[in-house]
């Protein structure tokens, strides 16, 4: 089994290096090392949470296409300019709430030049709003009725009578509360924006100049805004079928009544929303696939199918060593299994890809469902090493240097932030499960 564990880590950390798709399709070749090396029987590949997620983008990618997206980071610039002294709380809230809504945390992409610049032009230290910024983009994740990490969990808890409900009334209110604390702490970060070396020493080379960022203008607002109102109405279908079971259709399969999955229904609602944008904005289906949304949730598809089998089939291979190893310790202190989703989560840059490896070894060792919900945003641990996509774009839209990577590679601007949020969101969430469970 310590041999298995070892080729399943390696694979995980090289496919990390990789990028892209290299987290999936390394998670094929640790696969073919345990069938064909090892023997173990491959267990069935996570169909259902890939069609979920496929859905969801193709809704989002025709939002985009549409122009919805944008229409979104022209109102957030809206508000950022018009309350720039509150940027260092209201940047973090625009991220939060574009992710709920969007399912995916690229989003943040478009609205990041605009918090830099809005910070820059008010003497505020940029590192302050776009570090949080971003962490909000992550926290949300597990906030969001229609991202792949919070439809994955819903899956691997529908056999506990656990609604969508029930997973977003303990993440929204914890995440928020964390991400809140964290912005708090981000608004006594450093020096002040004019008493930074770095900022100094760009203003007297010559490197900094003066220049007012502008997001570009929506080409159609009337298909923008009906793309956003077709989508936002799919999500609230998902939630309230997700929510009140009796909704959800039943069916007479072999003599007993059977309701429809929350999976089909997700996929029914968002395959119909991405139809109906293109139909009633009469958006080429092409462009769809072009913008940033669609090859990023593609990639989370592909990076699940490889890694989620593969550690599914390491899992049922040695569930009973697995379980007997660490059954005594995480029976006494299951909020110990938070450490290892957020440990698991540094290493796959996924926090659906962590779900779908790791709950399923919760499940095993019997912690409670509300357990699992409760460290859930745990597995948001993916800014610990400063190399994820927004992570990067925030440091390179930060004209002043103050947002950054320290010495140390690991004192970088997103850690405590981080750090702190992720902490409170856990301790939230134990917390609520005392009133919920």
């Amino acid at each position: 089994m310590v041999l298995q564990l070892i080729f399943v880590l390696v694979a995980i950390l090289v496919g990390a290096r990789l990028g892209g798709i290299g987290l999936g399709v390394m998670g094929g070749v640790g696969l073919a090392i345990l069938t064909f090396v090892f023997g173990l029987q491959p267990t069935a590949p996570p169909i259902d949470v890939m069609l979920m997620i496929a859905a969801v983008i193709s809704a989002a990618s025709c939002m985009q296409a549409a122009g919805g997206l944008d229409y979104m980071v022209k109102a957030a610039e809206h508000v950022l300019r018009k309350n720039p002294s509150k940027v260092v709380w209201l940047s973090p809230i625009v991220t939060y709430l574009f992710t709920i809504v969007a399912g995916t945390g690229h989003v943040a992409y478009s609205v990041l030049p605009v918090i830099a610049e809005v910070a820059t032009e008010t003497k505020i230290r940029p590192e302050r709003p776009l570090s949080i910024a971003v962490i909000a983009s992550q926290q949300a994740i597990t906030a969001s009725p229609i991202s792949a990490a919070t439809v994955a969990l819903l899956g691997l808890l529908s056999g506990y009578n656990i609604s969508l409900f029930d997973i977003l009334k303990i993440t929204i209110p914890a995440t928020l509360v964390g991400v809140l604390v964290g912005a708090f702490y981000s608004l006594y970060v450093g020096k002040e924006l004019e008493d930074d070396p770095e900022f100094q020493k760009r203003i007297a080379e010559g490197e900094f100049e003066t220049k007012k960022i502008h997001t570009k203008e929506v080409e159609n607002n009337r298909n923008a805004i009906i793309s956003v109102l077709i989508f936002i109405l799919a999500t609230l279908f998902i939630v309230l079928f997700g929510s009140f079971d009796g909704l959800r259709p039943s069916f007479n399969v072999d003599g007993e009544m059977v309701k429809l999955s929350m999976s089909s229904i997700i996929e029914i609602l968002m395959l119909s929303a991405a139809a109906l944008i293109l139909l009633f904005t009469k958006t080429d289906g092409i462009k769809a696939t072009q913008g940033s949304v669609f090859p990023a949730g593609m990639q989370a598809v592909i990076a699940i199918f490889g890694i989620a089998w593969m550690g599914d089939t390491f899992l049922e291979g040695n569930l009973p060593e697995l379980t007997a190893s660490i059954k005594d310790i995480v029976t006494a202190t299951p909020w110990l299994f938070g450490f290892a989703l957020f440990v698991m989560s540094i290493l796959l840059y996924s926090q659906a890809a962590t779900v779908r490896a790791l709950m399923p070894l919760g499940i095993a060792l019997a912690i409670s469902p509300y357990m699992l919900i409760a460290l859930f945003p745990a597995v948001n641990g993916y800014f610990f090493i400063p190399n994820y996509p927004t992570v990067v774009a925030a440091i390179n839209f930060d004209r002043t240097g103050t947002t950054r990577i320290g010495k140390y590679v690991l004192n970088h601007s997103f850690m405590m932030p981080g750090l702190i949020s992720t902490a409170v969101a856990v301790g939230m969430g134990l917390l609520m499960i005392q009133f919920f469970s």
